[in-house]
């Protein structure tokens, strides 16, 4: 029975100096088997000179390639024709310079950030395992280890006596030291003071937006160790972006947000460690009155392709395991895919839907949308609350991101009534904790000013 042509089998009728361009690529991906003598369909048309090519074509192989290709001589009848059988290479194999993958039907280059992986994968590293000879332990910011240690050791993922050693022992322990002795990038991401030194877009914007994807109301930028931007981001999303509305178990008063704060921590964690850092762009978070859409310019593993393979039970492989296991290590997320467990009991626990995955070559896109009861809380809203009212308090929030007088505020904003303005709005935000303010001892001094 005659083998049919597919991704590790190709069939040509005559030899060409540019099929050593497959060859290359059946060694860089699983291995294949070049046939030359044979016609599309594969059947045996024959060679003329298959007695030169079976000396000539494994010298020109190892003296462009450095690799090893078995060239075998077949017949059929009085036909004769050859079999090129190339082994998977561990190294990746090169051809004048260039590097090729053969990936389904066809031959491709590999450049860019792609050639860059493969490279390191052929070295036994990941993107972020490569070390960085200019920082040292002593540049790290002490602030992001402390926090790292006491949700370690709350989490009893380290004991007090492990996490009490010096810096140097604790990265060597987390393996984030290299066998030179250098830190490598998953401890500058999670520690450095400003990773962006380094890494440009190893941050995070946030955006709430109001009629339209082009109507920007207003946003921010969350910046530092990697360890200390999650708490952050969680705080400033459910506080400043997200609309709490207000239910009633019995005479019970409950805040409803439209989507459950562990199952958003689980899938920003999810961003963060499965980001391609390399992007140069920011994980960007944008809020609407109804849902949220979260994007980073990451990889899922290629059997993990849709919202249904996410949620079925499966291993875990982050697209940056040295950072992913700081994040485990601080307890902050689990091994073995218990993340996405996790996102689907929080979201029971709101009887919502689950975040919806779009997964291709731009990145990462989930949209979580507000459960049942928000959308019934958001309809009845005009009687407590009205979605002006709580643009208004996103606004003034970020205004007071500099500390302003309550003077500052009614100017900016146009309110005349000082008694109105604190009644409808300051009162509520300083109670519920959004405003700080810079004079607590003075609670009515007109020189008081207040901060978000």
């Amino acid at each position: 029975m005659r083998e049919k042509e597919h991704q590790s089998i190709e069939w040509k009728e005559s030899w060409q100096d540019e099929y050593l361009k497959w060859i290359c690529g059946y060694a860089n991906a699983y291995g294949g088997t070049l046939y030359i003598g044979t016609d599309d369909d594969g059947n045996v048309v024959g060679i003329d000179n298959a007695r030169e090519l079976l000396e000539r074509i494994p010298n020109k192989i190892t003296d462009m390639m450095g690799i090893i290709a078995d060239v075998n001589l077949l017949y059929k009848g009085d036909l004769e024709y050859l079999q090129i059988v190339v082994d998977k290479y561990p190294s990746l194999i090169s051809f004048r310079g260039k590097y090729y993958y053969r990936s389904g039907s066809t031959m491709r280059e590999i450049t860019g950030k792609e050639l860059e992986r493969a490279l390191l994968k052929t070295q036994g590293r990941t993107w972020d395992g490569v070390p960085l000879p200019k920082i040292s332990v002593t540049d790290l910011k002490q602030d992001a280890i402390q926090l790292f240690k006491e949700k370690a050791v709350k989490r009893g993922r380290l004991t007090q006596e492990e996490a009490g050693v010096e810096d140097s022992i604790l990265m060597d322990n987390l393996h984030l030291i290299d066998e030179e002795g250098y830190l490598i990038r998953a401890a500058m991401l999670a520690f450095y003071k400003d990773p962006e030194k380094w890494v440009t877009g190893s941050y995070i914007k946030i955006g709430y937006f109001g009629k339209s994807d082009a109507d920007l109301v207003y946003q921010d930028e969350v910046h530092g160790p990697l360890i200390e931007q999650v708490d952050k981001t969680v705080d400033l999303v459910y506080t400043k972006y997200m609309k709490a509305l207000i239910a009633y178990e019995g005479i019970q008063r409950v805040e409803q947000f439209m989507f459950h704060k562990d199952a958003f921590r689980e899938i920003l964690l999810n961003a963060i460690v499965h980001k391609d850092y390399s992007s140069c762009n920011p994980i960007q978070i944008s809020v609407y009155e109804d849902k949220i859409y979260i994007w980073n310019d990451g990889e899922m593993p290629p059997n993990l392709d849709s919202t249904d393979k996410l949620f079925m039970k499966h291993s875990s492989k982050p697209y940056n395991p040295k950072l992913a296991n700081v994040f485990f290590k601080s307890g902050m997320i689990e091994a073995w895919g218990r993340g996405f467990e996790k996102i689907k009991e929080a979201c029971g626990l709101y009887d919502g839907p689950l975040p919806e995955y779009e997964i291709n070559e731009s990145g990462i896109m989930v949209l979580c949308k507000a459960c049942d009861k928000y959308l019934e809380l958001l309809r009845n809203d005009g009687q407590h609350h009205d979605q002006n009212g709580h643009d208004m308090v996103m606004m003034i929030l970020d205004f007071c991101k500099d500390a302003k007088s309550v003077p500052e505020i009614m100017d900016n904003f146009g309110f005349e009534s000082r008694t109105s303005f604190r009644r409808k709005y300051l009162n509520d935000l300083v109670e519920t904790g959004k405003l700080k303010m810079t004079m607590p001892d003075k609670p009515k001094s007109k020189k008081q000013k207040y901060y978000s």
